[in-house]
């Protein structure tokens, strides 16, 4: 039974209010539950948010002898966090970077990680889908790694 760790960053707390056309009504408890559904009964999931950078940090840390894997929706830092990006690095386990949105099809500054280079891989523009592909992804790497 794998250990994953799923972190979240800013704002992610206001899933189900926030800009709803781009992030839909969902709850960042529903996906919790939903991916609790899912991969409960495979895998130990953890579930972290935080809006401060440096918590994002502590938690990867944390990860690093506490988690097998982690998924992260790093939400804004995504575009200029070098400390996470080094925080990815340092903790030598497998990380998938997630996002809601198709992060490609935005804004310009948006279409930008910093993060990715650091991670497994990349999954964006699936709803909530995504963080249930993210970890899909990271259970088959985590079984081949066996």
């Amino acid at each position: 039974m794998a250990r994953i760790q799923i972190v979240n960053g800013p704002n992610l707390n206001l899933l189900g209010t926030r800009e709803t056309s781009i992030y839909g009504t969902f709850t960042l408890a529903d996906v919790e539950r939903s991916l609790a559904a899912e991969f409960g009964g495979r895998h130990s999931l953890g579930f972290f948010q935080s809006n401060h950078e440096g918590e994002i940090v502590d938690e990867l840390h944390r990860c690093r002898s506490q988690a097998d894997g982690v998924v992260l929706n790093p939400g804004a830092f995504t575009h200029y966090s070098l400390a996470i990006h080094d925080a990815i690095k340092a903790i030598e386990i497998p990380v998938v970077e997630v996002h809601i949105s198709n992060i490609h099809a935005r804004d310009a500054f948006r279409h930008t990680s910093v993060l990715v280079a650091a991670c497994l891989g990349q999954v964006s523009g699936f709803g909530r889908n995504s963080y249930h592909l993210a970890v899909s992804a990271l259970e088959r790497y985590l079984q081949a790694s066996d």
